[in-house]
């Protein structure tokens, strides 16, 4: 089964392939016994090809005995007419992921009942719908049917996430099926958009188009998505498994917190291609991916994804959850032996050692003014902390067909990049953009800050996010209005509303985890856990790395502003300006008390 690839151009949708017929029980056939690696005896971590593929939880249970994406013809055929309470309660929690939809959090439950309320007890009639951007490659008619889509079955909510998708809310079950007709009728979906499949592929937003690109992987990521993105045989993997691409110097996609990734190189003797990357993955257990040490030739790429899916599938760790994903696997592995396994069974031939990348000169986020490569011009734009509408996103088509473009791209951090303005079109464009909240030239916290969905929809958020980014954002744009000078580059503010670092805080420079904290008068309030000093190579780094957490150092949700505003002065007090000293080399350096 393919799904469309969203690129720049509108692809028809290609036909549904039956599904291959299984055996009897619905699991997968084992390998041969004799051929299985050996191990010591202990506890089966349900790796296909070690323990074989008998079930070992009810998670792996029911995707063997009916894979998500065959849930799409109940959703078509049974439950859009039966409404909500006709759902079966494990496609209901399990296989609609497959397809993009998870329901919503129940207005008005508090964050403290998160853990405790079962999900049933949590979760309102409605779903969050997640559009599938592979790239973030969007044209403006693709544009303007989300933007349709989100004002009439939406309630006019729509976020940008930091996967370069748009997140929908408000969403019945019973539309569904004529939402997938309008998104397809356009080339974009919501197949694999969440589930244990290859999730959204992201791509650099300016590929193809950025005057100082290596390479352009768009076709790299249309190989990937026409050919696997649905097919059966990687739609049953421990978890979900993320996955970007970049020729650009940047490294723009956030490449070290991905499953597997790709990053463009120049080879001394086989010419540009990519760097690969595996083993990436935040959540409660941070692990920075690792360079296998290999170069991966253009069309290579696709070959060389699919082996790491396969690895990914075959060997990762099924039995408990929280252990199911590739970083747990590498961990255990070391890169040398993954790389041979790679190698040997899975594409059957070596490849190339390579170098690594160069350390990026720039940011990866865009935004501002740049000069394509065709000398017109592309445009980054920042909404606050990601939150747009329905309304914005079919304005925005409308204001940028009238000035000339019909391409945009989403980021990897909550921006939208537009593509192909003249130069006489510059100023009227982005005069526009700023009416409908959309700068070009933002302050460097309301550029630099990101924010999870949050106990608003989310069922498992303790606290309120964009509403809270948001204010603090505004206040600090007041308080070090005189001071943004000063910086030497932009402060990252990442606010997660639970543990499971959507908004990766463990790699911002102030990363902040929700949780609910003493009142003082003996009941709680939102607030946060600090994470300073974390940074992605693409963020102005040496070297990416993990943010330093200091014993009981917490600040309220309504002291945030406040906190941020101590810390930026604090370092512009004390930063080495003769060594160019970033926030994270600082915060690094310093003793705990500077930062409480």
């Amino acid at each position: 089964m393919t799904t469309p690839t969203t690129t720049d151009a509108t692809p028809a949708r290609p036909a549904r392939a039956e599904r291959p017929a299984r055996p009897e029980g619905g699991a997968r056939p084992a390998p041969a016994r004799g051929d299985r690696p050996t191990r010591p005896a202990s506890r089966p971590h349900g790796q296909w090809k070690v323990d074989g593929t008998e079930p070992l939880n009810a998670n792996e249970q029911w995707k063997q005995e009916d894979g998500g994406l065959a849930v799409r013809e109940r959703i078509e055929s049974i439950y859009a007419t039966g409404g909500f309470q006709s759902i079966d309660p494990t496609d209901l929690h399990g296989r609609f992921r497959w397809w993009g939809l998870y329901t919503q959090r129940k207005p008005g439950i508090d964050g403290g009942k998160t853990a405790t309320l079962e999900p049933h007890e949590l979760e309102d009639e409605y779903f969050m719908l997640r559009v599938r951007i592979d790239g973030g490659q969007l044209t403006t008619d693709q544009l303007r049917v989300v933007g349709e889509i989100s004002t009439e079955f939406g309630r006019d909510t729509a976020d940008l996430t930091d996967r370069q998708n748009i997140q929908l809310h408000w969403i019945r079950v019973e539309d569904v099926p004529e939402i997938w007709r309008r998104l397809e009728a356009v080339g974009l979906c919501t197949t694999e958009a969440c589930g244990d499949v290859p999730r959204v592929i992201l791509g650099s937003p300016v590929a193809g188009i950025a005057a100082d690109e290596l390479i352009d992987p768009t076709p790299q990521i249309a190989e990937i998505t026409s050919r696997f993105i649905g097919d059966e045989s990687l739609a049953n993997l421990p978890r979900k498994f993320k996955s970007a691409i970049t020729g650009h110097p940047s490294q723009d996609v956030v490449h070290e917190i991905n499953d597997v990734a790709f990053v463009a190189v120049e080879h001394p003797e086989l010419g540009v291609g990519y760097d690969l990357w595996v083993g990436g993955g935040l959540s409660t257990a941070p692990r920075l991916a690792e360079r296998l040490g290999v170069f991966v030739a253009p069309d290579k790429v696709a070959e060389a994804w699919h082996g790491v899916a396969q690895i990914f599938r075959d060997y990762g760790y099924r039995r408990l959850r929280n252990k199911a994903r590739l970083k747990f696997l590498l961990a255990d592995w070391g890169t040398e032996k993954f790389r041979e396994v790679l190698e040997t069974e899975y594409l059957g031939a070596p490849l190339p050692d390579g170098p690594a990348a160069p350390t990026p000169a720039t940011p990866g986020d865009h935004v501002g003014v740049h000069r394509q490569r065709d000398g017109r011009h592309y445009v980054g734009v920042t909404p606050l902390v990601g939150r747009v509408s329905g309304t914005m996103l079919t304005r925005l088509a409308d204001m940028l067909e009238a000035h000339g473009s019909r391409r945009l791209r989403t980021t990897p951090h909550q921006k939208l990049v537009l593509l192909d303005v003249d130069e006489t079109e510059l100023e009227p464009l982005i005069a526009g953009l700023d009416e409908l909240g959309l700068s070009a030239r933002p302050s460097l916290f309301r550029r630099s800050t990101i924010a999870c969905t949050g106990i608003e929809f989310c069922k498992l958020a303790i606290v309120e996010t964009k509403q809270t980014a948001s204010d603090a954002v505004r206040e600090l744009e007041q308080r070090l209005a005189g001071l943004e000078d000063r910086l030497p580059a932009p402060i990252s503010l990442h606010v997660n509303g639970c543990p499971n670092s959507c908004a990766r805080i463990q790699t911002a420079d102030i990363g902040l985890k929700g949780q609910l904290l003493p009142d003082g008068d003996g009941g709680q309030t939102p607030g946060f856990q600090v994470h300073l000093g974390g940074g992605l190579a693409s963020q102005d780094r040496d070297e990416a790395g993990l943010g330093r957490t200091v014993r009981g150092l917490k600040v309220t949700a309504e002291g945030l502003a406040d906190y941020v505003e101590l810390l930026v002065r604090r370092f512009l007090d004390q930063r080495d300006e003769a060594a160019d000293e970033t926030f994270a080399n600082w915060a690094h350096r310093v003793d705990e008390e500077a930062l409480r």
